[in-house]
């Protein structure tokens, strides 16, 4: 008779789930939303990666960030501090991962273009999946803030590296986009140039 690894549990068929420790949690908890939004976010970065080949630097960048992003994962999904002496402590997103991205954005930013307007989602293929990525973490960041206004314990590391990131997507998709040479600006529709259908 052949085993089957299942998948499934049933355990979360009552709409809860669980976390590293603690007791089960509603699937609509704010801790679990915003690990769930953490998830989406590396799963729109794997979408982008179908677009860096040609940018082998990019896409080893992406891949790290997946990476990191599953040890926000963890991090989020772990309330609490660790117990005093705890054999293994638990996995949280340290300060060096934030000033890695933060060096990153430094120098990719030195050669593009500077900004005269708001730029638009989209140009390559790469850029648009960026910006998409971009907007995922945005949304992941304003649900760790919420997260932290009422869990304080939520490790802030955790956030800043969620904001910084996503200042990170946006230099890349600018950098995808030819250094910002051929970025999709934005054009006000009050300045008269609005053709009527």
């Amino acid at each position: 008779m052949v085993k089957l690894n299942r998948i499934y549990t049933r355990t979360g068929d009552d709409g809860s789930t669980g976390l590293v420790r603690g007791p089960r949690r509603a699937k609509f908890d704010l801790r679990v939303e915003a690990y769930g939004t953490v998830d989406e976010t590396n799963a729109c970065i794997g979408m982008a990666r179908l677009h860096s080949a040609a940018q082998p630097k990019i896409d080893r960048l992406l891949a790290r960030i997946q990476n990191d992003l599953f040890d926000v994962g963890s991090d989020l999904a772990t309330p609490g501090a660790d117990a005093a002496g705890d054999q293994y402590p638990s996995l949280r997103i340290r300060p060096v991962q934030t000033e890695a991205l933060e060096q990153l954005i430094d120098q990719y930013n030195e050669s593009i273009e500077p900004l005269t307007s708001f730029v638009l989602p989209g140009g390559s293929p790469l850029a648009a999946a960026l910006h998409l990525a971009r907007t995922v973490t945005r949304r992941a960041e304003r649900i760790t803030v919420e997260l932290a206004s009422v869990e304080p314990d939520t490790n802030p590391e955790a956030l800043r590296y969620l904001n910084r990131l996503s200042d990170l997507l946006f230099v890349l998709s600018r950098v995808a986009n030819g250094n910002g040479t051929r970025d999709v600006l934005w054009i006000p529709g009050n300045n008269g140039d609005v053709k009527k259908p």
